[in-house]
């Protein structure tokens, strides 16, 4: 089993020697998560880069915040923007998907990862040539080329963590050296805004409603994802990479209360598992302190006040994304970067209004079969194949709608 590589004790940032932190995505929620917990603590950081995708202002508000060295935004017509925002402040502008990358090559001790989609693919490669840890929030990067990445962090000796907080879970109560005692890992699933309506509700769902998350606070991308449950399939595929115990030992349960979020079943009958306030600060602070544990500002949970946690098995007729996503993982090799390119799409074309709720494992579908009478499904050897594979399967989901 090969879990996110781990480096040999690491000392933690001191006063003396604060952090050098890198932040790909800074004005997502992951990203304005992390630096709110940096702020709390800024003698523990010093802040290398914080990227954007367009949004200037937000970034140049958090580049000062921070006091980063450079600020960098992803779309080039956003410059002039930023360059008159952070003007006088000594605080480095730059924009474009090369300077993204670039930005991700400068020397750190730890990189956050939060662009979403496969544009973190080429930036989350390039951290792993300058830092020493990176903490991953980028689901793509390991959907779409899981198998170049993790074997290039194991020969840099990079120290991959997981920040999603139900791969956060089961790195935290998954025990060194037991891979053979794993009889199955758990990701539990909050089962979105939809977990109750009928197969005709779901059907006739629109963006609003797909977008009304009842637990979480997150991207507008990701939103859709957990309402179709395709969240939850990828994040199969993420752990089939970062633990690699094999799809047979993965699993995926409904827990409404978002307050277990991962769990390992061992094969002596125990279960061990992690609980929380369903509060992104919470993984992102275990990564940012870790392999210690600092305090956070998140709510403690209250089990007695909660009552009741309950549990129930997914309904993958209803959310037929959940089953794509198992199937694609299961026949491996270039299958879930295909999947993964194809809801993207379909994600983009469900929030324009241009397909319907139930388009979008329609899509999907339609283009892996695509990609399999192509002859298409071949395990990317490099970034380069990696790219080259999702923009295929983009282009040809896109011509399916129109």
């Amino acid at each position: 089993m090969a879990t996110p590589s781990r480096a040999p004790d690491p000392s933690p940032a001191s006063a003396a020697a604060p952090m050098r932190l890198s932040v790909l995505g800074a004005t997502g929620s992951v990203g304005g998560s992390t630096l709110d917990l940096v702020a709390r603590e800024p003698e523990r950081f010093h802040v290398v880069a914080l990227t954007a995708a367009t949004n200037a202002a937000a970034l140049a508000a958090a580049a000062r915040a921070v006091r980063a060295e450079v600020a960098v935004v992803a779309d080039p017509a956003a410059y002039a923007d930023l360059a008159d925002r952070l003007a006088g402040t000594g605080i480095a502008a730059a924009a474009g998907p090369e300077a993204v990358v670039e930005a991700a090559r400068r020397p750190t001790d730890m990189v956050v990862s939060a662009i979403v989609g496969a544009a973190g693919l080429a930036p989350s490669l390039a951290a792993l040539s300058a830092t020493r840890t990176l903490a991953l929030a980028n689901k793509e990067t390991l959907v779409t080329a899981g198998v170049c990445f993790m074997a290039e962090a194991a020969r840099r000796g990079v120290t991959v963590l997981p920040v999603d907080s139900e791969h956060n879970a089961i790195f935290q109560v998954l025990e060194r050296h037991a891979e053979r005692e794993v009889a199955e890992i758990v990701l539990t699933a909050s089962g979105g805004p939809f977990r109750t309506l009928s197969t005709e509700a779901i059907a006739a769902a629109t963006p609003a409603m797909a977008l009304r998350h009842p637990n979480w606070s997150m991207g507008r991308k990701i939103t859709i994802d957990s309402a179709t449950l395709m969240n939850k399939g990828l994040e199969l595929i993420e752990a089939d990479h970062l633990f690699a115990v094999g799809p047979d030992r993965l699993s995926v349960l409904v827990h409404p209360q978002s307050v277990v979020h991962g769990m390992v079943r061992y094969t002596d009958g125990s279960i061990l598992a992690e609980l929380g306030s369903p509060d992104m600060r919470t993984p992102i602070g275990y990564c940012l302190a870790w392999p210690e544990r600092r305090p956070t500002p998140v709510k403690p949970l209250d089990l007695a006040a909660l009552g009741t946690l309950t549990f129930e098995a997914p309904d993958r007729g209803r959310f037929p994304c959940l089953a794509l996503a198992e199937a694609a993982m299961r026949r491996g090799d270039g299958a879930p970067s295909v999947l993964n390119a194809a809801n993207e799409i379909a994600v983009e074309a469900f929030l324009d209004g241009r397909i319907g709720f139930m388009g979008i494992p329609g899509l999907v579908e339609r283009t892996l079969s695509w990609a399999e009478g192509a002859g298409m499904m071949r395990e990317p050897a490099s970034l380069g194949e990696a790219l080259d594979l999702d923009a295929a399967s983009r282009g040809r989901a896109a011509a399916f709608i129109g």
